[in-house]
């Protein structure tokens, strides 16, 4: 099974590291494999999230998650992503900003880095968005029961997570952005540019976020349909099988997990600066882990991990909630990757623990009932 789902991973990290070794030496090999650490760090609870909306999609889907969906995720965010970002900010025609990032290292992440407060708000929005969702909505299973219950409570206010979200982007436009931090140290007005960068995350997550949505809510009809034939399959002891998301549904739910990968990987891509400007190396360091977050995705799907540990998902947006929050004060202070790694893995680590508490209480439950029950049947003898 391990070596099924993580096998492309393995063969990508052999291929990777030779490539390093080949490209710069032994030095290039120790920068490749700390990236990939960092990336795999950072996108872990990427990978929970994924797995939480890859599940409902049919085989096919999952397939190109996992083959078109990794050309996206390693050579669009890991490679063509950082070039566009110089472009963009720096008025460069494709062509120049490619032979910059190659030619001109130093330029090159001096004008990624300058461009970051756009990225920060940009992501910010939206992986905040993805939080607010989820904790203002009323859910059967609760880890924070005293937070969560009053906070679906107000989830039924109407663009209550919209005007949140509106609000936080304004505090930080008057705040952080007003001290934007720029590359050598100097600090600027970005506050017109971080305002616009989160708008147009915000609508980004509202269409995409929103079409999924919309096709997911029209096969709730067919999936009420299927119940009965479902119900038919357990009494005649056939197998039953779930409703899987397919066609347009299945479309823009892949179009919606590749906007929440992309902005999942602004931190470590960013973060990867930290650790070297070389854009083949970053691509090497950074395509490895992305692989291995795709594989764990899969993983977890196919165990069926979110249904055994049900916390894991809280956790997994509590984490996205955090990494929003500091890429909005990154745009004015410097945070370590390291903090931004660990805030993720902690909590996914408390969910996952308070999942397994969960799992052996209620196998206690069941086990001393079950005890009690045939202490009455023997008693009645």
């Amino acid at each position: 099974m391990v070596l099924k789902t993580f096998g492309w991973s393995f063969a990508v990290t052999a291929l990777g590291l030779v490539a390093a070794v080949l490209f710069g030496g032994w030095t290039a090999l120790g920068v490749v494999a700390i990236l990939s650490v960092l990336e795999i760090s950072l996108s872990f609870d990427n990978a929970v999230v994924n797995a939480g909306i890859l599940k409902k999609m049919n085989a096919f889907w999952q397939k190109i998650f996992l083959t078109v969906g990794i050309l996206i995720a390693v050579f669009g965010m890991r490679l063509v992503f950082p070039v566009v970002i110089v472009a963009v900010s720096a008025q460069l025609g494709p062509i120049k900003a490619v032979e910059l990032a190659l030619n001109d290292k130093d330029r090159y992440q001096q004008l990624v880095t300058d461009a970051h407060p756009s990225i920060a708000a940009f992501g910010g929005m939206f992986l905040l968005m993805i939080f607010l969702d989820f904790i203002f909505e009323d859910r059967d299973i609760k880890w924070l029961g005293w937070l969560e219950r009053p906070l679906a409570k107000l989830g039924k206010v109407d663009m209550l997570s919209v005007c949140i979200a509106l609000i936080v982007l304004l505090i930080s436009a008057m705040t952080v952005a007003t001290h934007a931090h720029q590359h050598g140290g100097t600090h600027v007005d970005k506050a017109e540019t971080v305002l616009l960068a989160g708008i147009a995350g915000l609508i980004t997550y509202m269409i995409v976020g929103g079409l999924s949505g919309y096709f997911e809510d029209k096969l709730e009809e067919e999936e009420e349909r299927e119940h009965e034939a479902e119900e038919e399959a357990e009494r005649t002891g056939k197998p039953r099988s779930a409703v899987a998301l397919a066609g347009k549904a299945a479309f823009f739910m892949f179009l919606y997990l590749e906007v929440l990968d992309a902005s999942f990987s602004f931190d470590g891509v960013i973060g990867a600066f930290a650790i070297t400007n070389d854009i083949v190396l970053m691509a090497l360091g950074l395509g490895i882990g992305a692989m291995y977050v795709r594989s764990l995705t899969v993983y977890l799907v196919r165990q069926g991990t979110l249904d055994d540990y049900v916390y894991l998902e809280h956790g997994a947006h509590y984490a996205i909630g955090a990494l929003a929050v500091l890429l909005l004060v990154t745009i004015q202070y410097q945070i370590n990757e390291i903090i931004t790694g660990l805030i993720g893995v902690v909590l996914i680590a408390a969910s996952f623990w308070s999942s397994v508490r969960r799992n052996k209480a209620l196998a206690a439950a069941e086990g001393k009932a079950g005890s009690d029950e045939k202490t009455e049947v023997s008693s009645g003898v």
